[in-house]
């Protein structure tokens, strides 16, 4: 017979314990932790041991399993997401999407409906939109598929249950922070609903091999929110991210099970939805100035694609005890390292100016390449020269001011030529990958930061 006890579960991280803290010892947060109700069976070990069912039979051998690719994959109809993706839409695979709101999750999901919906039923769930929302938004996007059905439901077992019946090829879940279970007492978007929902979920879509798309929503800190064991149990988690006053949305793999993690997809947001960018360099280095100093042009890599990225600088005399130090789109800690090499090594002084760094059109750079283009950029603003407009740098900067090798080295100069710059400067390392003999662009190999900005 099953008993129930009540347990506590942080809102915020998912730690349970069996009494109330003011203070959760895992993640340590106040005031997060939350009455549940648990049912526990009295049947004791043993008894539950000697009550489980032989699955011996159920064992397969691993070449036995039919995994080719065309059974497989989906594709989606957006390349950009396929890319990310890791070639498509595997058969039964549960991909958690989050980003902030209004950012085009709804948009993206929606769209690639129109493409999906010639070849595949689509079954879409929605709990924030009434179907009249959904079908006015479908309308505005130009989606108008037959075999695109719609349910407004959240009760986690009813939408199952009409799952497993009417057997959608593909099923879109917007969101899993709306949805609940009648069998817990939480409220919907508790860390214990979401989790559990997360749970059935995951258990239809593996034993129906029905591909799930789950939105997500994101905390304050830019986290989806929810407990973290969500994104252990799913599949992909894609996050969305861009900015509202810009119009091109970046999608990015933070976890994927069916490919790689680094690729990105590029978007642009217009009237009748997404727009894939096809060619992102040229839509990030689109108006850059030609004329003015502290700005330089880094080529990073993404996955496999190779991306030109504008970098700008601006050091100011600072009216301030502490002078400012802001960087947006690269890591703050690595900027003050660079700043602290050009004034050990070369004798350059930031101590009393204020210092800006900028990546051009929201772009984050994880890449320790965009290292020298970021010191370049700091020099031309300091001594007010103007880098050529047809020259791009990217190489990591050491603590002793050499330039270290970077990979993929020949990848970026092709990109260079493609996008018409004339010269580039990088570690004299990386030439040893490079046939420059074949090469249309003059190709400078510097060993140091001085050798670079003689360059200039």
């Amino acid at each position: 017979m099953a008993k129930v006890k009540s347990s506590y579960v942080c809102s915020q991280c998912g730690y349970e314990t069996s009494k109330w803290n003011g203070k959760c010892p895992n993640c340590g947060e106040w005031n997060t932790f939350e009455e549940v109700e648990v049912t526990v069976s009295a049947r004791s070990g043993a008894r539950a041991a000697s009550a489980v069912k032989d699955i011996s039979d159920s064992i397969v051998n691993v070449t036995a399993v039919d995994a080719s690719y065309n059974e497989v994959r989906y594709k989606t109809g957006l390349g950009e997401l396929d890319r990310v993706l890791g070639g498509g839409l595997v058969k039964g695979s549960l991909v958690l999407l989050g980003g902030e709101p209004g950012i085009g999750k709804s948009t993206l999901l929606l769209q690639i409906c129109s493409f999906l919906g010639d070849d595949h039923t689509i079954l879409y769930v929605s709990g924030e939109e009434s179907l009249r929302q959904i079908k006015l938004r479908a309308d505005r996007l130009g989606v108008a598929t037959p075999n695109l059905y719609l349910l407004a439901e959240t009760d986690c077992e009813r939408i199952c249950n009409v799952i497993v019946k009417q057997k959608p090829e593909i099923v879109i879940i917007d969101s899993i922070q709306t949805m609940s279970m009648a069998g817990i007492s939480s409220a919907q978007g508790s860390v214990t609903q979401v989790r559990e929902c997360t749970n059935m979920f995951m258990h239809t879509a593996k034993s129906e091999e029905i591909p799930m798309f789950i939105v997500g929503h994101v905390n304050k800190d830019g986290a989806i929110a929810g407990p973290k064991v969500m994104e252990h149990i799913v599949d992909c988690v894609l996050y969305f991210e861009g900015q509202r006053n810009l119009t091109y949305r970046i999608l990015r793999a933070a976890k994927n099970r069916f490919g790689s993690t680094n690729e990105i997809g590029v978007f642009e947001m217009a009237d009748r939805g997404l727009l894939e960018v096809e060619n992102p360099s040229m839509l990030l280095l689109d108006g850059r100035p030609t004329d003015v100093s502290g700005t330089c042009v880094a080529c990073i890599i993404e996955g496999t694609r190779p991306i030109m990225a504008e970098v700008q600088a601006l050091v100011s005399k600072s009216s301030l005890s502490t002078p400012r130090r802001t960087a947006t789109g690269i890591d703050y800690y690595r900027m003050s390292i660079i700043i602290a090499v050009l004034e050990k090594r070369l004798g350059y002084f930031f101590g009393g100016l204020d210092v800006y760094i900028n990546i051009v059109g929201g772009l984050k750079l994880d890449d320790t390449a965009a290292d020298l283009s970021v010191a370049m950029a700091l020099y031309s603003s300091l001594t007010d020269k103007i880098i050529d407009s047809k020259t791009i740098a990217f190489g990591e900067i050491g603590l002793g001011g050499e330039l270290r090798t970077v990979t993929h080295a020949a990848q970026r100069i092709a990109e260079a030529e493609r996008m018409g710059f004339e010269k580039v400067i990088l570690p004299a390392h990386a030439l040893k990958s490079v046939d420059t003999k074949k090469l249309g662009i003059k190709v400078v190999g510097v060993h140091s930061i001085k050798e670079a900005f003689r360059e200039i």
